[in-house]
Order: structure tokens, then sequence, then C-alpha cells
């Protein structure tokens, strides 16, 4: 009975501590509720508007984000703290599985998490407004004078056949999609994931969403909106000039990968044409914002030391190359 006192006295400790960690933590994120609630509101006054809200794409988030942000990510999150208790074998291991599930971490990774689903609004209304901006626009206007500053900069060649003559190869092209479309999303949002949820990321998790946010929206709404272009492999398509970039779009056609650039790339044209939306959808190519997000992360890898700032700019760099090589960007869009 006395044990059972105990543990009933311990559980009703944990509660009353989680409540408050996670009372104290919804407030601090009050801001950052505020401003997706303000952006996705306007999104859809915008939409209403301007008579686009056919390219409303919620449900297609609704669907998916959930399992990844709210039920894969979370468990992985629980897996891999286990696993590094496990590998404890000194006596400071009882300190660390009660840091690990303390009622501060587990109201860190709940209250990130209910962040995360607000990113999920977030993240409709940002491809809701993408979707639209072609159609108010009337299309794609800036594709011509985007290439030809690029190929101004670079003495007259468009900057994909100086990276397609040294690296123009099948397996430097499998290598290539495979991070651009996969392990750039895994390192991102799983970083996005670990500054939201973790409580070693106090310090910089109001910073880190806020810059997350301005990204999305400034390069990916509003510049895109200003500049609006479609990229190299849809400039044929938007231009009339199908020579320019016809061998690019043909070297990228022969990856066999289910998930290749050419495959994404003709999905999203088809919707485009359509005139429908759908998940991940939207045709724009300046500025890039798989490069700004890579920044984002760089800037704070370097805050934690020199060594891990010097790799996350070469992976910037990385990214920059890749999306010139891949066609989905200007060399100007980096």
């Amino acid at each position: 009975m006395r044990q059972r006192g105990l543990r009933t006295g311990q559980a009703v400790r944990f509660l009353a501590c989680f409540v408050r960690e996670c009372g104290f933590r919804l407030r601090k994120d009050a801001l950052l509720y505020a401003l997706i609630g303000f952006y996705s509101l306007g999104g859809l006054i915008f939409l209403g508007l301007t008579g686009t809200t056919e390219m409303i794409s919620y449900q297609f988030y609704f669907d998916q984000w959930p399992a990844v942000f709210a039920v894969f990510l979370p468990l992985m999150a629980v897996i891999i703290d286990l696993s590094m208790l496990t590998l404890r074998f000194d006596r400071r291991r009882p300190l660390a599985y009660r840091r690990v599930f303390s009622a501060r971490r587990v109201a860190s990774l709940v209250s990130g998490v209910l962040l995360m689903m607000g990113l999920m609004v977030f993240q409709g209304t940002f491809t809701s407004i993408k979707n639209a901006l072609p159609t108010l626009q009337g299309g794609f206007h800036y594709d011509k004078i985007q290439a030809d500053i690029d190929a101004w900069i670079y003495f007259g060649l468009d900057p994909w056949r100086l990276l397609h003559a040294v690296a123009g190869y099948d397996v430097v092209l499998a290598i290539v999609e495979f991070n651009y479309s996969a392990a750039w999303f895994i390192i991102c949002f799983g970083a996005l994931f670990f500054a939201l949820t973790s409580p070693a990321a106090d310090d910089i998790r109001q910073r880190y969403m806020l810059l997350f946010l301005f990204v999305w929206v400034i390069c990916g709404n509003v510049l895109a909106g200003m500049f609006l272009s479609a990229g190299p492999v849809f400039y044929g398509a938007v231009t009339g000039d199908h020579t320019r970039f016809a061998a690019l779009t043909a070297f990228l056609a022969q990856s066999q990968w289910v998930n290749s650039a050419a495959h994404y790339q003709s999905y999203l044209w088809s919707l485009y044409e359509q005139g429908t939306s759908g998940f991940a959808g939207g045709i724009s190519a300046f500025p890039s914002v798989h490069v700004g997000l890579t920044t984002l992360n760089a800037y704070f890898l370097a805050e934690r030391s020199r060594g891990l700032g010097i790799v996350g700019f070469i992976y910037v760099g990385f990214i920059q190359l890749s999306s010139v090589y891949l066609g989905w960007h200007y060399a100007i869009d980096g």
C-alpha cells in the first residue's frame, strides 16, 4: 500500500509539472500561433478576393502531415532516447532516464508536436497561394530575363552546361536526385522537429521558427510572386523556346528513380495545366526555398560550432548547385 501511495504521489507530481510546463510553452508559442493564424486567414481572404479558391490545398496536408509529424517522428524520438539510455552503462544511467522521461521533456515533445500541427495549416496556406500565383499573373513572365542574367554572369553559357560538362553522369544524377528530393527533406524537417520538440533547442526555438516562417512567406510567396518564373525545365513550355534547355530535360528524363526530378516536374506541370492543386504543388523558381532553408540551418549550426557551420555551408553550396544541375532553378535563384 505504501509503495502504491508513493507511485500515486509521483504520478500526481509528474502530471502537475507536465501541465505547468505545457502551459508555459504554449504561452511562449502564442506569437508563433498568432502569426500562423494571421497568415492563414490572410491567405484565405486573398484566395477568396482573387477568385482562386479552387487552389486551396489543406486536405492534402491534413491527410499526410499528422502521420509523419504527430506519429512517426515522435515515435522515433522516443526510440532514439531509449537507445541512448540502453547504451549507457555508467552510474549516471538512472539520472539520464529521469531526464529523458521528465515532465519537462515530455511537455517539450507534446508542445512541439502541437506547433507542428499548426505548421500543417501554414503549409497548406503556402501551397494554396503558390498554386494561385501563375493563374493570377497569367503565367510566368520572368524566365527569359533570369536565364539571360545567368548566361551574362557565366560568360554566355547557361550554368547547367558547366555542371553537366564535369558531372553529367547517371550515377551523379542519382546521388543528386536522392539528396535533393529525399535527404534534404529529412534534414530540413528533421531539424525543424528537433528545434520544436527538444529542450536542448530551447534557446533557439522561437528564433528558428520565426526565420523558418520568414523563408516560406517572403521567399516562397512574396518574392516568388514579384518575379514569377518557372525554372529551366519548364523554360520551353513558358517561353516557346524549346531548344535552350532541351539537352538538360533530355538528360533528366534518363533517370530510372521512381522519385526522379523529371517525374516530379511532370507532376507539377500536369497540376498547372489542369488548374488544380496537389500536395507540395505549385511552380516557382525565384528564389529557392530549398537554398533558403538550408542556409537557415547552416547559420544555426554555425552558432553551435565553427566546424558544424562549415559543414552546413558546404551543404548549402551543394544544394544550390544541385538546384541548377536538376533544372529546378537558375543560378541567381540561390
